[in-house]
């Protein structure tokens, strides 16, 4: 290598070595986005990847049940209905509707329309998680796990989020498994 060489090549690594540091410092800044990350699942299948869920969360509770909420989005032709839900958070998780101020069992599921979406919300359709592993704080992460009608499943990970409101009451006969009258649950937090 002769003396001209040298300093160009000096020059050359040290860009390059500033290009890679400027890379890796732009790559930790990125901010979070407000959909939820989905898991790719051992089951999955055109349906489950047909769905997502945005804006995901779930109230924070320091009791027995809460509920799960978000958007969720089906980009394919077809519908798609969610059967069911899992969480290592809860030991029983439940599709969930409010009619006439009172929860209840979803009968058939939530159908998310082709190329819809379907809102999982306070005071409406949600995943209700009853018999809690443990308390729910405002900032860690809950898995949920759903189950949709091919048998296919989507994980996605959640935040817990403070909330004050979500606090129906059960339509008489339904609960957590027994045939608690509705007016035992009346104010439970979810």
């Amino acid at each position: 290598m002769n003396s001209t060489t040298l300093p160009t090549t000096r020059l050359t690594l040290a860009a390059a070595a500033l290009v890679a540091a400027a890379t890796l410092a732009l790559s930790g800044c990125s901010t979070p986005s407000s959909e939820t990350s989905p898991t790719p699942s051992a089951n999955a299948s055109a349906e489950s990847a047909a769905i997502t869920l945005t804006d995901g969360w779930v109230k924070a509770v320091d009791g027995d049940m809460t509920g799960a909420f978000g958007h969720l989005q089906n980009s394919s032709d077809q519908d798609v209905t969610v059967v069911s839900a899992s969480t290592p958070s809860a030991d029983m998780v439940e599709l969930h509707e409010v009619v006439d101020g009172k929860m209840q069992a979803k009968e058939g599921g939530f159908v998310i329309p082709a190329r819809g979406g379907y809102d999982l919300e306070p005071g409406g359709d949600h995943i209700m998680l009853m018999a809690l592993t443990g308390a729910l704080e405002p900032g860690v992460n809950v898995e949920l796990t759903i189950t949709l009608d091919d048998g296919s499943t989507y994980d996605v990970t959640v935040p817990v989020k403070a909330y004050s409101g979500a606090n129906e009451n059960y339509a008489p006969g339904h609960g957590d498994g027994t045939e608690t009258p509705a007016d035992e649950h009346e104010g439970m937090d979810h």
